[in-house]
């Protein structure tokens, strides 16, 4: 498989060139895409640019936390790998879902990742959330945590450029853009606890100095 398009492509979004690190993780992703089931894995060494200043917005670790802490490594198996599910909320179980809330068309019934595979693939996915967001504020005044909340909102709904939520932000209007979150507790419909209690914890987060 020839990677450097999506190298590219990634490097655009992210405005700067990547890490060893990073250069890693999106090897891995790479992998899970085109192989899917454990032990699909062939590597492909991908040397990185020169690393580039950023002023690109970043998640911060508050926001990390929480997104993690709702979507959770669920469906652990007695090997401690991670095995794909339905969408429990859903009428039609879609869409399948793996580690830390990842979706995608080689998410589906029988696929099993690890650890390190979760890990990866949330560091690769999470990157067009956070681009996302900041493009839509563009330079409205937002603070880190404000950020991070937001960031958590999108990943779960894809909603911050259609949202009342996301638009009284850009007015300025914190207070309604905070009374928006807990507004979003419905899946299919049907108020979701878990929803609910997310949303309790990004406008908490949002509110938050």
């Amino acid at each position: 498989m020839i990677r450097k398009p999506i190298f590219d492509a990634v490097r655009i979004m992210l405005g700067r060139s990547f890490t060893q690190a990073e250069v890693d993780k999106l090897d891995t992703a790479i992998d899970l895409s085109t192989g899917g089931l454990r032990g699909e894995v062939a590597p492909e060494p991908v040397a990185p640019a020169p690393a580039a200043p950023s002023t690109a917005r970043k998640l911060g670790v508050p926001g990390s936390a929480l997104i993690k802490k709702w979507e959770g490594c669920a469906k652990r198996l007695a090997d401690g790998t991670y095995a794909a599910y339905p969408d429990p909320g859903s009428a039609d179980g879609k869409p399948w879902t793996i580690g830390w809330g990842s979706t995608g068309t080689d998410v589906k019934k029988g696929v099993v990742w690890t650890q390190a595979q979760c890990d990866a693939r949330f560091d690769v996915d999470i990157v067009s959330y956070v681009n996302e967001v900041a493009a839509f504020l563009g330079s409205s005044p937002t603070t880190q945590n404000q950020f991070d909340a937001l960031v958590s909102f999108h990943y779960n709904t894809g909603k911050i450029t259609s949202s009342t939520l996301g638009k009284l932000h850009k007015a300025g209007d914190f207070a309604g853009a905070q009374g928006q979150f807990g507004k979003w507790i419905y899946n299919d419909g049907k108020p979701m606890t878990g929803l609910k209690n997310r949303r309790a914890d990004e406008a908490a987060l949002y509110g938050s100095k």
